[in-house]
């Protein structure tokens, strides 16, 4: 189902540019065929060949960042894909300079547009769901599997019990490994599996629908370790945050100017505030933020940050709204301290006390900690040891998957946050 999903979404996605590309010609040239419509030595083809080959590209980069979880018909991956496309369009004509229209380009975009984001709506209307039979005794991750999107779980089984009576086609079989299963079950279990059913470990398909590690499914720390210490792309990340860095530059640090001064004119203090934070492999560093409390906000000892802390001033609010108190940390990210994605960097007296009190807590500092995170994307605040056992399943979610495409996914979110001042936080 999730692959016949991608295909249809792939598919209409095409049919939009298809349909973009005649109806803008008609608009612009009088001719539904764009190629009929230029003068001698003025070819089209050059300019649908971009268009083509970056909405390839864009909708290939979209599947990939959906490789961890479910798909889902976002307006977000629309634009996304749309402005791959007209990046690569754009690139293809300066580099090659072949004939171009700019209305044809720009009317082709807002129609292509237009049409993306109707036949998403449309999908939204009546988004698919995967039926699952579930095998285990975890009644905690059969719940969050009842509340994802995109999950319809039809019968739960105990692995000692009797196996399903009922036959199972069109569902998919969720098996939870850990437990003993009774002979009946394990029959079953195996019977289905050679028959050509699908049948899927609870670990995976609940990463998958939820974008978290299961706690319960932790006893073997190597499963975490050993994924990331020969993570290819660990190797290479470190490089592209400096390149990412360096080339915004102009515009975070004309944006760093302006919040300096705010933040002084709003309150007393300075406007920087450095904090003592505990980053990869358990080691301190100083991080740097824009200040956002009051001075003295500690004076009483640490605290948890609440979202709707009272100890903020009225431009702290603003600043943590869109995220942009953390804009001084892109200094951390090129002294090596932060990736741009990663687990949030804590504190060092409450990461002892974490890591003290709650299972597997250390293992967030086998990578570099990020501006942003899946966590933060995802969660948001947490200001017990509750909430933050949550958003630890995040973080360890992150650090098994981690990957380019995952990383996409966590800096697309993090900037609607920034531009529209919703999301997690």
């Amino acid at each position: 189902m999730r692959r016949k999903f991608l295909l249809s979404t792939l598919a209409s996605d095409l049919v939009a540019l298809g349909l973009a590309l005649f109806v803008a010609s008609a608009l612009v040239f009088g001719e539904w065929l764009p190629w009929q419509a230029t003068g001698p030595g003025q070819s089209v083809w050059p300019m649908l060949g971009f268009l083509v080959v970056g909405a390839l590209l864009g909708s290939y980069a979209s599947v990939r960042m959906w490789a961890q979880g479910a798909p889902r018909p976002s307006y977000g991956r629309a634009l996304s894909i749309v402005a791959v496309a007209s990046a690569f369009t754009a690139t293809g004509i300066v580099l090659g300079r072949p004939y171009f229209s700019r209305p044809y380009l720009a009317s082709v975009i807002g129609i292509w547009l237009l049409g993306a984001l109707t036949h998403r709506f449309l999908r939204r209307q009546r988004p698919w769901a995967e039926d699952l039979v579930i095998i285990t005794g975890e009644k905690g991750l059969v719940e969050d599997l009842r509340d994802a999107e995109h999950t319809n779980v039809v019968e739960v089984h105990d692995p000692a019990g009797e196996p399903p009576a009922e036959p199972l086609v069109g569902t998919t079989l969720v098996v939870d490994l850990r437990p003993v299963m009774s002979d009946r079950m394990a029959q079953f279990v195996s019977s289905w599996n050679l028959a050509g059913y699908p049948v899927r470990a609870l670990s995976s398909v609940y990463e998958a629908y939820t974008g978290r590690l299961p706690m319960v499914h932790l006893a073997e720390g190597w499963e975490l370790s050993a994924p990331v210490s020969r993570n290819e792309y660990a190797a290479v990340k470190r490089t592209i945050d400096i390149v990412l860095v360096v080339a915004t530059s102009p515009l975070w640090l004309l944006l760093a100017g302006s919040i300096w001064v705010a933040v002084r004119m709003d309150s007393t203090g300075p406007a920087i505030y450095k904090q003592k934070r505990v980053g990869r492999d358990g080691e301190e560093f100083m991080l740097y933020k824009f200040r956002t409390m009051v001075l003295n906000a500690e004076k009483d000892g640490p605290q948890f940050a609440t979202e709707n802390d009272s100890r903020l001033t009225n431009m702290g609010k603003l600043l943590r709204r869109f995220r942009v108190d953390e804009i001084p940390q892109l200094l951390n990210v090129l002294k090596g301290d932060l990736s741009l994605v990663g687990p949030r960097p804590e504190r060092t007296v409450f990461t002892e006390q974490f890591e003290s009190t709650i299972p597997f807590y250390s293992y967030r500092h086998l990578v570099r900690p990020g501006v942003t995170g899946w966590a933060q994307v995802n969660f948001g605040y947490a200001d017990n040891e509750r909430e933050t056992v949550e958003k630890l399943t995040y973080d360890l979610y992150y650090v098994k998957h981690m990957s380019p495409w995952l990383d996409l996914n966590i800096l697309g979110r993090s900037m609607w946050t920034v531009l529209s001042g919703f999301g997690a936080k």
